[in-house]
């Protein structure tokens, strides 16, 4: 059964737009939004439309939170760190880190201003230096040349960016970046981030849009101390930082209590020495070669709670801010929403897509590494951020270099130099055009798996004249069919992704293992098909915070009623983000039905939420979750201001406008409802949720000739969709078109054999035209989907007579 049949696919976590890079080129925006429909066997087509049509279906976006620093905290900037720690400020200055952003001057920017050209999608933008200042000619906002100064330099190998700052504090990234690599590697040169489009003024990607802003995508990892200082009533900003780059508080948090400490009288000293954290974890930890095996055993087990790799993944992982109080060595999910695997940003096996960017801290968490108990600083000096070892030296650390290093485990005596360890276990993918960067999953090559299911494998990366299934013979040839590494759960993804009969079984078996790492498990409870309220309970109890998190995903779409005895549990929970989504997930059960005890708890994770989506009040996201928390509060003309303001943000976030006009719906302003969706479709007229909620609401003012045009376009633009097919099916066949309903639902059911809204219309609609051959085969269809509801065993029982 697909999870579109009974409730939404899972939220995509908007808030802070998690998939953006803080120094990377923004990607597409992606519609935010989620249905809650019901398909229901014994409902006559006819009817059903007329539910459709009165809103049984509304879409909602999630969202992020507002901060408080630390009591008798302040920054003291990495200056005042130098004097006692001299080896690790040497390190740091020439680290990546030291130079994530600058302010521009002759020592800090690498491209060419000697009045240096650069053409683009029809436009000719100039680098040139005039009164000391670094500028830049080339379109604006409205698409005309003119001349911008260079105000940060953004990074340092192997590109530099440039970041020009506007009068109401908006800072914007320039797309025309500088290739710093050597000459004779194709570098030093300008290049545009988006080589393959033609972004132009108009696109929500050009440099002066909202998905190039510093302010919100790129400070908080290239600075230390951000506050963004986002005046929402003005629409303008404040952003400060303590440090331009990243130093080492923003590692280590503010310092001024340990600066106290150390400038103290040793007799006075006390045990606490005032760092907000101590990354012990490698302390006294050996690793040693397991007897008769050369594996790999830690001398402790691992701290569930890895310090070092949750605070490197506030800006190593994708991610929203839900909070500007970030402490070190907390758990993430604190202070931030974590993106767990989706179709969207992975493959089914866990890998990275190729046009996403290549974070570490999902890949990483997947990993035996991980699971074994191996930390960041184990392979990377935490100053200089370089590798401990060149080449292989790093992992020869603890894999024994005359079993691995073996021409026995390579099988590639043949190439010169030999293949390293990260050519077949951290594939690179490369980013922003020109930057080389490893998964860190730490995976064992699978080219069976890109014949099975198309996931990409190490061989084929370097022999791409060969087949996948050479590969995989040839891996056979070499380790047999044993050894096919850890992880184990890309079949259970692609079967969901897939809308596989057997989804649901295999998802709930990676969800309930104990043997699967907890990203991963929480991944299952979210995409489950039909939540598993046995393994929600078990998670929700689960010490590992994502997991939590996952389980409440798990129960998106279900009825409020039910809710609160499995959510409400939560609402007290030690992790703020566990607390936000919980406060969001019961935000439509009014507070006389909530039981006495538990209401200054809800109101309290309902504040943390709606601080959350204020943080972000610059985004079109955060305001359109905002926007639907009150709506579910029955909160109309908060909802209404809401989203009216990510409009103005953004005209074409598709998602504030359908769900703006689902509230006009409620409201029963009907023709403010038809407007707000003819708007946005001006500027999103290939948006099939434009035309999916257009189509609905002249259902409800009875115009069935254009419902009808505007519900086919949104099956024709979204044929993913397999709702949308269905619902235009409905409709044809409510206006006497019962045999193209058929038609339509026959087509959608190629690409969707197992939803059972298509299967149960076109058994209906079937068992109405009297074809009990086509009836009895769509109801066995069903029953091998449902094999419990006894309904439809009957219903089988009923056309075989």
């Amino acid at each position: 059964m697909t999870k579109g049949s009974r409730k939404s696919r899972r939220r995509q976590k908007a808030q802070a737009r998690p998939e953006q890079d803080r120094s990377a080129p923004a990607q597409r925006p992606a519609p935010t939004f989620r249905w809650r429909t019901a398909a229901l066997l014994a409902i006559g087509a006819g009817a059903l439309f007329f539910l459709l049509a009165s809103g049984l279906s509304w879409f909602k976006t999630s969202g992020t939170s507002q901060p408080t620093r630390e009591a008798g905290l302040s920054f003291v900037g990495s200056q005042a760190c130098s004097g006692c720690h001299q080896a690790e400020t040497r390190l740091w200055q020439s680290s990546q880190h030291r130079h994530a952003m600058d302010h521009a001057n002759d020592t800090s920017v690498r491209g060419d201003f000697n009045d240096a050209a650069f053409e683009y999608a029809g436009t000719r933008s100039r680098f040139f230096r005039q009164d000391g200042r670094f500028l830049v000619e080339t379109d604006g906002p409205d698409g005309k040349l003119a001349t911008f100064e260079v105000k940060y330099t953004f990074g340092i190998d192997p590109l530099q960016q440039y970041l020009i700052e506007f009068p109401d504090g908006r800072v914007q990234a320039l797309s025309i970046a500088w290739d710093t690599r050597p000459k004779e590697q194709g570098g030093q040169r300008w290049f545009h981030l988006y080589p393959d489009g033609a972004i132009t003024h108009d696109d929500p990607l050009h440099w002066t849009k909202l998905n190039q802003n510093w302010n919100f995508m790129c400070a908080e990892c290239h600075s230390t101390g951000v506050l963004k200082g986002y005046d929402a009533g003005k629409d303008t900003f404040a952003t400060t930082f303590s440090e331009i780059s990243v130093g080492c508080e923003a590692c280590h948090g503010a310092g001024s209590r340990h600066v106290a400490w150390a400038r103290g009288k040793p007799a006075s000293r006390g045990v606490d020495d005032g760092l907000l954290v101590a990354f012990d974890e490698r302390t006294g930890i050996t690793w040693s070669a397991l007897a008769g095996t050369m594996t790999p055993t830690r001398s402790a087990p691992p701290a569930a709670l890895r310090k070092e790799v949750e605070t490197c993944g506030r800006c190593h992982a994708r991610r929203g801010q839900l909070s500007e109080d970030w402490t070190p060595g907390r758990p993430l999910s604190e202070t931030h929403q974590v993106a767990l695997l989706d179709r969207q940003h992975f493959h089914a096996d866990g890998q990275m897509r190729d046009d996403e960017e290549t974070y570490n801290y999902a890949p990483f968490k997947q990993s035996r590494m991980f699971a074994k108990g191996v930390t960041c600083s184990d392979c990377h000096d935490p100053h200089s951020a370089t590798l401990k070892a060149p080449g292989d030296g790093v992992c020869a650390q603890c894999h024994a270099p005359e079993k691995y290093q073996s021409t026995a485990h390579r099988h590639h005596a043949d190439v010169s130099p030999p293949p390293g360890c990260p050519s077949c276990h951290m594939p690179e993918r490369r980013y922003m055009v020109v930057d080389r960067r490893h998964d860190h999953g730490f995976r064992i090559p699978r080219p069976d798996l890109s014949v099975q299911i198309g996931t990409p494998n190490a061989c084929n990366e370097c022999h791409r004249g060969k087949s996948a299934m050479w590969a995989a013979r040839q891996v056979e040839t070499w380790f047999g069919m044993e050894g096919r590494g850890h992880q184990t759960w890309a079949s259970a993804f692609h079967a969901v992704w897939s809308e596989a009969a057997d989804a649901q079984a295999l998802l709930a078996a990676i969800a309930g293992s104990g043997d699967a790492p907890g990203i991963v498990r929480a991944s299952a409870l979210a995409e489950l098909p039909v939540p598993d309220f046995d393994l929600i309970r078990r998670a929700l109890s689960d010490p590992d915070p994502l997991v939590r998190l996952g389980a409440l995903d798990g129960l998106e779409g279900v009825a409020p009623e039910q809710l609160w005895s499995l959510a409400s549990l939560r609402l007290s929970d030690p992790v703020r983000g566990v607390r936000i989504r919980a406060a969001d997930l019961l935000a439509a059960v009014p507070s006389a039905q909530q039981p006495a005890a538990d209401r200054d708890k809800f109101a309290w994770a309902a504040a943390e939420f709606v601080a959350a989506q204020r943080l972000n009040a610059d985004r079109p996201d955060a305001r359109t979750a905002l926007g639907g928390f009150f709506a579910r509060q029955a909160n109309a003309s908060e909802a209404e201001i809401e989203y009216r303001a990510a409009l103005r943000l953004d005209p074409s976030f598709t998602a504030a406008a359908v769900n703006l006009s689902d509230l006009y719906r409620q409201l029963g302003r009907e023709s403010d409802c038809e407007q707000v969706l003819r708007e946005a479709l001006a500027t999103s007229a290939q948006d099939a949720s434009l035309h999916h909620a257009l189509g609905l609401a002249l259902v409800r003012k009875q115009r069935n000739e254009g419902a009808l045009d505007e519900l086919r376009q949104a099956a024709s633009l979204a044929p993913g969709q397999a709702h949308y097919a269905y619902v235009y099916a409905v409709g044809l066949n409510a206006n006497g078109r019962r045999d193209d309903a058929l038609a339509v639902l026959k087509e959608s059911l190629r690409a969707h054999p197992n939803s059972p809204e298509l299967l149960s219309a076109a058994l209906n609609l079937s068992r109405e035209k009297g074809d009990v051959v086509a009836a009895l085969a769509y109801a066995e269809r069903l029953s091998k989907l449902m094999p419990d509801d006894s309904r439809l065993a009957d219903l089988v029982k009923e056309l075989k007579r």
